[in-house]
């Protein structure tokens, strides 16, 4: 059996440039980066601005487990599927962060015969967005040192100082570290840490925005200290506003790439959905909307985070609209939230797969109850049986939603015909009545739990000390205007990991606060949550390797 990295190596690719011609891109468009990738410009942007907008599907999955959900794949493949039954679909995605593809999870690009190539590229370095999102955050942190460091002249307290480095790897070392120990000449001593590239506030705010004029805007408004006297200070006081502008230049337009079947894929940040708000950029769901009659994209983790932040900060600040939500499953994941562990996941347990399922329709209730119409899709095993297909088909029928059985790891676009044309009828007859799930004029506090009581199935909130006071700094700055976005474990509904299923019973805690300022919302941690993952014990890094024909092995 190939793996996916062997079996995206046996693919022809077509040039990026006979892609976007098909699309309707125009070669002044097209900024090549080699033969099978390449960004989409400005001029594009400007030029289909007035063009109507296809329809936008959102697909997202129950809780991730060990068993996995193929919920890219799936994407991938609902794309292919698309245009073997004579749709034009263009898909959205995020890109992949380097920290999973060499820790816990390999390659983020899809999998089997439903990828996104070329993969290793992709999974790598791709066009250097990271690389410049990177730069532009430690870019910002070594400005602030160095007013430090040059008399203060803002009055900026050390212990005060909000923002973090960033780089793109799971590097639990680098959490809390020491910086300015070099005597006089080499900084103003302090604490300080690192977070993950795609856990930073500049990560989220070139995924939110609209233009280059929007992003500077947004870079000088992130909070990055307060003085002495309480007063905030932001990126543009520091004048850091301009240059992180400079780097971001062209990291701000989507990258163009393909499927193993040749259907288009726009891939363009990456932000994850347990530390950040999870989506791929706006730029990118726009361009994929007026390219294509379907524009297909994803939102990271279950549905009770990354479709939750697609829905009440992206769409909400974008002004989309999805006219069909796709909640993923699999049979072995449902089992796994009925209590068997993950080596039995094989064998038949139709009264674990009952129990689980009682996760699957949390994901599914919790959908429409933003007034979006929602499809099943279960990512098909071999070791499925008849018995444990037929408990789905039961549970489908008591929520009242269509679903499909979708094979596209194994058959590609082919193993996807009956999902893609599912998705279809259900836009055709059912119209989307889109609404988040809360008001934007209510308090931080009201919208948290609001979340926490709709989405997740709790009790109540309950804000630490450290919260209440983050709360207070926070609303005196206007926070109160802005949507939240929850950080907490992708393992459960919950912020406990080990509540699986559909708990009940149980409170939110949030234990602190932050003001994304620049991206416009606040974020809240719940729970444990790292900001900075750490490498399991076994690291995918450990099985990736390179031949002497420069052929990349182990990568998935």
């Amino acid at each position: 059996m190939l793996t996916d990295i062997e079996i995206a190596q046996q693919t022809k690719l077509r040039p990026i440039a006979e892609i976007a011609e098909e699309l309707g891109v125009r070669t002044e468009e097209l900024e090549p980066y080699g033969r099978f990738k390449a960004k989409l410009n400005d001029d594009l942007v400007q030029r289909l601005q007035d063009k109507p907008d296809g329809k936008l599907i959102l697909v997202t999955a129950i809780n991730p487990t060990p068993a996995g959900e193929g919920k890219t794949t799936t994407t991938a493949g609902l794309g292919q599927a698309m245009a073997k039954i004579g749709k034009n679909a263009v898909i959205a995605l995020r890109e992949p962060s380097l920290g999973p593809v060499f820790g816990v999870k390999g390659g983020a690009a899809g999998g089997g015969y439903a990828q996104v190539l070329p993969m290793e590229d992709i999974n790598l370095h791709f066009t250097g967005d990271m690389h410049a999102i990177t730069s532009a955050n430690n870019l910002l942190c070594a400005m602030l040192d160095n007013h430090l460091q040059q008399g203060n002249l803002l009055g900026i307290d050390q212990r005060r100082i909000l923002i973090k480095r960033c780089v793109d790897m799971n590097d639990r070392a680098l959490r809390n570290v020491i910086v300015g120990l070099g005597g006089k000449i080499n900084g103003v001593p302090r604490e300080d840490g690192f977070i993950i590239t795609v856990a930073s506030e500049v990560m989220a705010i070139l995924c939110l925005a609209q233009d280059l004029k929007d992003l500077k805007e947004r870079l000088g408004r992130i909070l990055i200290a307060y003085t002495y006297d309480n007063k905030p200070v932001y990126a543009k006081d520091i004048k850091a506003d301009g240059a992180m502008t400079a780097l971001l230049k062209d990291a701000i337009n989507p990258n163009l790439v393909q499927t193993i079947e040749g259907t288009p894929a726009i891939m363009h940040g990456g932000p994850f959905a347990n530390i950040a708000h999870g989506c791929n950029s706006v730029r990118a769901t726009r361009l994929a909307l007026k390219l294509g009659d379907y524009c297909i994209t994803e939102a990271g983790f279950g549905s009770d985070l990354g479709a939750e932040k697609f829905l009440d900060i992206k769409c909400r600040m974008a002004g989309l609209k999805p006219d069909c939500i796709v909640v993923v499953a699999t049979v072995r994941a449902l089992k796994y939230n009925g209590g068997i562990p993950k080596a039995e996941l094989a064998a038949e347990n139709v009264e674990a797969l009952k129990k689980g399922a009682a996760n699957l329709c949390a994901h599914v209730e919790n959908m429409q109850k933003y007034g979006v119409p929602v499809v099943v899709a279960i990512n098909r095993f071999h070791t499925d049986t008849d018995a444990e297909l037929q408990v789905i088909d039961d549970t489908c029928k008591a929520l009242g939603v269509d679903y499909a059985l979708s094979e596209v790891f194994a058959k590609g676009g082919e193993g996807g015909k009956e999902l893609a044309q599912v998705v279809c009828d259900v836009i055709d007859r059912t119209e989307s009545h889109f609404e988040p799930i809360y008001s934007i004029d209510k308090t931080i506090e009201e919208k948290i739990e609001a979340i926490a009581k709709t989405i997740y199935g709790a009790d109540g909130v309950t804000f630490t000390n450290a919260a209440k006071k983050s709360l207070k700094d926070i609303k005196a700055l206007g926070g109160d205007a802005m949507p939240v976005c929850i950080a907490k474990t992708q393992y459960s509904l919950s912020d406990n990991a080990a509540l699986l299923g559909r708990p009940h019973g149980f409170e939110i805690t949030i234990r602190d606060l932050r003001l994304s300022n620049g991206a416009g919302f606040v974020v809240a941690y719940a729970g444990d949550v790292m900001t900075m993952p750490g490498l399991p014990k076994v690291p995918s890094a450990e099985k990736i390797d390179v031949g002497e024909d420069g052929k990349i092995h182990g990568l998935f």
